[in-house]
């Protein structure tokens, strides 16, 4: 109890503080400056998804469809179940504002948030109809018994002994598409999978099997837009700017210095009150204050964030850095 105590502490107070915890953790924790959350695992539903606040992998997607199917539940359950993994599954692939969709699912009406990864960095979305129907026609051909990982290979074209001694080598759709990387086939594979296009069968080791959405797909009477998976090399850069970006990641070059002797001075003041950085000021507001750089006490209550409650408070400290730069 002691130790959790005060990991819990650090990690209400302290800037730069990662913990490694079961969901448990976080229960009752009001903390609305993590940068980052990974899971472990899929979450089995969004609200669980919600309570825990990642992106899957096909074989998570696998393993929970082969919870569902083997369990003793009714079949209305493992329905619900499915509904709930299938929503899970669209919200790790949607390309809207996550914070929209989120509170979407609980019925209310939410403006995009502004600080999720596709608000931020919009994802770059592709006429993926062609690809989607070499991906199904694939599928279809090599008789839905098959997982990604073979039928991505029979895209691509790859003849090894094992693609020789099933004869994929010789269907239509080997090496159709080789125009793809693997990664970028895995990604068109996942977000089938999401879209509920394909289905990977729990009792078949995880074989893809087309749905009913995939027939209009399949006839050309339906498009499919999905996100661009990035290039490996790309994905690598986007990875490491992700990890180096901390809350200063949208302050200008000019306003850094100020900025980051803002957040000393909160610090501060939060480790003098007893209370968590963000409960003196928000990062936003820290910005703001950063790029107006407001010289009094009514233009530091024009600064989002910032009341008269909080300008009393600590409006004469800020200003002092302000003052200074």
């Amino acid at each position: 109890q002691e130790t959790r105590r005060r990991v819990q502490q650090r990690f209400r107070r302290d800037d730069g503080v990662i913990v490694v915890a079961t969901i448990a953790f976080g229960m009752g924790i009001d903390k609305p400056d993590v940068r980052f959350v990974a899971h472990l695992d899929l979450p089995k539903s969004l609200e669980a998804y919600y309570q825990e606040t990642g992106r899957a992998g096909l074989a998570d997607v696998v393993q929970q469809n082969s919870f569902i199917a083997g369990s003793d539940s009714s079949a209305e359950h493992k329905r619900v179940d499915q509904i709930k993994l299938d929503a899970i599954l669209g919200y790790a692939e949607a390309s809207d504002c996550r914070r929209r969709i989120l509170l979407n699912y609980f019925g209310e009406e939410s403006q995009a948030c502004g600080n999720c990864d596709t608000c931020l960095t919009p994802p770059e979305m592709w006429d993926a109809t062609i690809a989607s129907q070499k991906a199904l026609s694939a599928v279809v051909r090599t008789g839905q018994r098959f997982g990604a990982g073979h039928i991505i290979s029979v895209l691509r074209g790859e003849r090894t002994p094992r693609m020789e001694s099933l004869g994929h080598d010789q269907l239509p759709t080997f090496g159709v598409g080789d125009d793809l990387s693997a990664d970028e086939w895995r990604g068109v594979i996942r977000q089938l999978v999401a879209r509920g296009v394909l289905h990977p069968d729990p009792t078949a080791m995880g074989a893809l099997q087309l749905t009913e959405a995939a027939n209009p797909i399949l006839k050309g009477t339906a498009t499919v837009e999905l996100r661009r998976t990035l290039p490996k090399a790309a994905a690598d850069r986007s990875k490491r700017t992700s990890r180096s970006a901390g809350p200063a990641a949208n302050v200008s070059s000019e306003d850094q210095a100020l900025f980051e002797a803002l957040r000393a001075v909160r610090k501060e003041l939060a480790e003098a009150d007893g209370v968590p950085a963000f409960v003196v000021l928000a990062d936003k507001s820290l910005r703001e204050i950063a790029a107006t750089r407001p010289r009094t006490l009514e233009q530091l209550l024009e600064v989002n964030g910032i009341g008269p409650v909080k300008a009393e408070r600590y409006g004469s400290q800020f200003l002092a850095v302000v003052a200074e730069e």
